[in-house]
């Protein structure tokens, strides 16, 4: 997510907080309420139909890669140990790549895209320990593709899609073209899907249900909750595609991925869920597990992780 909307983000969700504080004055004032956390369970690691998990994928917006290498990002990386791991808003050419990362013997197989206008604009990694079949940029349509967003690999058994989704942008600038976009990822993912199934992940820069941000009343107008992107989700899932996360936790509340950087709001649980991972239906049977590493720090995002049996 860019830094343009988080003011009014933040806002929208401090107004929420300041008017329930404002309506228990009239009572005794009392201890303000702990946030509720988001504890990530144990991980499954075996699917509905018995099979053990054999792939193992990491995804994560790092909100500008130098800056998240010198926070230990890579420490976190080697612990989780995921076979793919997956990077947005990398903000970074291939030739100011820091050398901690490009060196990294346990991906051996790296795969870089970034805007091809803009230094330190969006941009999207791969790093995987088997080489995939086939890499490649963009989704075939130059006006998205020259902002580095997308990166495609093909496996065996199926297609893994690393995206980061154009935000709609501070006073909702930039809708028109994300309307534009959801429609022509989506066809391109459905093009993608009839040749084998697929893995989606990434920052989809969308907040899908209510349940899926903190404050859903006070940012309805605001980029990454509006109805034209919730719609454009909708859509996504109803071209046959799963959101794994809600497949497995339908009920379950207040686990986010994404917090300003503002106002304490990751401290508070003042969050949004933006990154997922969608699968194609016909890899539900394998899916083990979709995790949100709400512990991890070094970015405004959370890492999530992909269990599945393909």
């Amino acid at each position: 997510m860019k830094r343009g909307k988080k003011t009014e983000e933040a806002a929208a969700d401090e107004e929420n907080d300041a008017g329930s504080a404002s309506a228990k004055k009239g009572k005794k004032a009392k201890e303000p309420e702990a946030p509720i956390l988001y504890e990530d369970p144990p991980d499954k690691m075996t699917s509905k139909d018995g099979r053990n998990a054999n792939m193992k994928i990491t995804s994560w917006n790092v909100d500008g890669l130098r800056a998240w290498v010198k926070k230990k990002g890579l420490d976190w990386v080697r612990e989780e140990d995921p076979d793919v791991l997956c990077l947005q808003e990398t903000k970074c050419s291939e030739k100011s790549l820091p050398a901690d990362i490009t060196s990294m013997p346990e991906y051996p197989y790296k795969y870089w895209a970034a805007s091809d206008d803009k230094e330190g604009y969006s941009g999207v990694a791969m790093l995987c320990k088997t080489e995939p079949l086939k890499v490649t940029y963009g989704i075939g349509k130059e006006e998205h593709d020259k902002e580095g967003r997308t990166i495609t690999a093909e496996f065996p058994s199926f297609y893994l899609v690393t995206s980061y989704v154009p935000n709609a942008g501070k006073g909702l600038v930039r809708l028109d073209y994300r309307k534009t976009w959801d429609e022509d990822f989506r066809a391109y993912l459905s093009e993608l899907d009839m040749q084998k199934p697929l893995v989606l992940c990434g920052d989809l820069n969308v907040a899908h249900k209510e349940i899926d941000l903190k404050n859903p009343k006070g940012n309805k107008k605001n980029a990454g909750f509006t109805p034209e992107e919730r719609e454009g989700f909708d859509q996504l899932l109803e071209a046959g595609f799963v959101d794994s996360f809600r497949e497995l936790y339908p009920e379950q509340a207040n686990a986010y991925s994404f917090w300003t950087y503002m106002m304490n709001s990751r401290s508070k649980n003042v969050g949004w869920r933006l990154d997922y991972f969608v699968l194609s239906s016909s890899l539900l049977p394998g899916l083990c597990d979709s995790k949100i590493r709400n512990k991890a720090m070094g970015s405004d995002h959370c890492p999530i992780t992909l269990h599945i049996a393909v």
